[in-house]
């Protein structure tokens, strides 16, 4: 019976608020971990009280679990008891006081200007002989750079939704909400490159359209994008990044090259603007630099 609710709870999480399939994931893992709690003293998941979740929040702080999985996990709990109070399956919501930790702000590294451009100098490089591989590779590189776009969003986009000559990029991000994203020159130049020549080499009618493929032609996914990053890191000799960084490395490039928080909100795909601010981050010398250009008594 327990099991059903859960899964009851996972198809509302995916359809009516259309969250991804590992964010339905995580969320019903962090379901069921709170159930196992409760099962082992002896408490149906119909009659947790909040004494009870306060008790699981706390094993799991004199565990040292990171701060970030406490909250998601007691954002997943209070979402949980919401919809089951909602449904009728439990009379009152226990976790509508359940107040956890906010999980701090913490981004990961974020490569300056010049090695940015260093590694994808040296993909580029690379694939000056037109190896598929290191074609596919380059365009990879330059795209996440250049769009800021997630390595799920990356990996789910096709061919068609790829427009080289106004230079954008359709992606389905979190909560299945399409954006489009501009990209630049170098960025274009490479995707050319791949979509142009390179790709066919890879490509079979079993790739279905999608935009990057293996080398077996199947379209590839964020644990491919994530190792072909990594290399691209070591080869160029500048410290090792994910692609989440290289998001990251985006969003910091665009607000310290004069991009509004708005218009990075909308590239990167943020449903709340606050996301955003996380990169707001400056130089003392920057901000000295900034002070004295703009006030009138500086």
């Amino acid at each position: 019976m327990t099991e059903q609710v859960v899964a009851s709870f996972a198809t509302h999480l995916g359809a009516t608020r259309g969250m991804s399939p590992h964010s339905v994931r995580a969320y019903g893992g962090d379901v069921r971990h709170l159930l196992r709690f409760a099962a082992r003293r002896g408490v149906p998941w119909d009659e947790v009280d909040l004494g009870l979740l306060r008790a699981w929040l706390a094993s799991m702080v004199a565990a040292r679990l990171a701060r970030a999985t406490i909250a998601r996990r007691g954002a997943a709990v209070r979402s949980f008891y919401a919809w089951a109070t909602v449904e009728g399956l439990v009379d009152t919501d226990p976790a509508v006081r359940l107040v956890t930790a906010h999980p701090g702000v913490s981004l990961p590294t974020v490569l300056a200007i010049e090695p940015t451009a260093h590694l994808l100098d040296v993909a580029r490089g690379l694939a000056a002989d037109g190896d598929p591989v290191s074609v596919r590779d380059w365009a990879a590189l330059e795209l996440l750079y250049a769009t800021g776009v997630r390595v799920g969003e990356l990996v789910g986009a096709d061919v068609r939704d790829v427009d080289l000559q106004a230079r954008l990029i359709r992606v389905l991000g979190k909560g299945a909400k399409e954006r489009v994203v501009p990209f630049g020159v170098p960025a274009a130049r490479a995707l050319q490159a791949w979509i142009g020549t390179a790709r066919d080499a890879l490509a079979t009618p079993g790739s279905a359209g999608a935009l990057l493929v293996g080398v077996r032609g199947r379209r590839m996914d964020q644990r491919q994008v994530r190792a072909l990053v990594h290399r691209a890191a070591q080869a160029a000799g500048v410290d090792d990044v994910a692609p989440h960084a290289l998001r990251h490395t985006t969003a910091t490039h665009l607000l310290h090259g004069g991009s509004d928080l708005r218009s990075v909100q909308e590239i990167l795909g943020h449903a709340s603007l606050a996301t955003t601010q996380r990169y707001t981050h400056v130089s003392p010398e920057r901000l000295r630099s900034s002070y004295q250009q703009a006030h009138p008594r500086a």
